[in-house]
């Protein structure tokens, strides 16, 4: 998700990101067992997902699935992995500010509409009971701030940023505040929240705050004698 894209819903009126489907057979095979699972997981919860359940309403064998996936785990971290198979780049406004409070907003504009955000809340949920959900769910997420961290290598190119910037931080920040309220806290969020949490990260930034932790070591011991 760069950082605010979220694992999408099951295929409605058009395909989500992460949804196109190649041809072939397998690649169908593979979207349906996809839609299956996210199903699953919104309108049941990770515990009631089960092979048996995937397979009915997949229409894919179980001997398949458990030929191909091996079991639910595995079948998560293939909607997952399909998922993050999309084209989305990160934003590219021509300046920081822009681009953070884009990425921002995205993540409000992602869990404003309850329907869309169903399956990524249960994605999150099945990560705090499955171990195998969580390793997914971190690999996803970590492919996603990956591209977004563009935003800050442009920043430095610019001269908005400075030199050795931790561009996977900074992303992460933006995202942080606006997370914790959606699953932590379980508060509203709104465009003026996720305009406060870019203009703070891009305040953060100027300051110096997310230099890397060797260069900050070396600004504190000072210059050498």
């Amino acid at each position: 998700m760069n950082a605010s894209q979220n694992p999408p819903a099951p295929d409605e009126t058009a395909p989500a990101p992460g949804s196109r489907r190649p041809g072939g057979r397998t690649a169908r095979t593979r979207a349906a067992v996809r839609d299956a699972v996210l199903t699953g997981l919104t309108e049941h919860g990770y515990p009631a997902l089960t092979v048996e359940y995937v397979a009915e309403h997949s229409g894919v064998h179980k001997t398949t699935l458990y030929r191909r996936w091996g079991s639910v785990e595995g079948m998560l971290a293939d909607a997952l992995a399909l998922a993050g198979e999309d084209r989305w780049e990160a934003p590219d406004t021509g300046s920081l500010g822009g681009d953070l409070r884009a990425l921002a907003r995205e993540v409000v504009d992602s869990f404003a509409d309850p329907a869309r955000a169903a399956a990524p809340t249960a994605f999150v949920a099945a990560a705090f009971q499955s171990r195998e959900a969580a390793d997914s769910l971190r690999a996803f997420y970590e492919e996603r701030f990956r591209r977004c961290e563009s935003v800050v290598d442009r920043a430095v190119a610019r001269g908005e940023a400075p030199a050795g910037t931790d561009a996977g931080a900074v992303v992460r920040a933006v995202s942080a505040p606006l997370f914790l309220r959606l699953f932590v806290t379980r508060e509203p969020v709104d465009t003026a929240l996720a305009d406060q949490a870019a203009r703070t990260v891009l305040a953060a930034v100027r300051a110096g705050a997310f230099g890397r932790e060797e260069e900050r070591a070396d600004t504190a011991a000072g210059p050498a004698v």
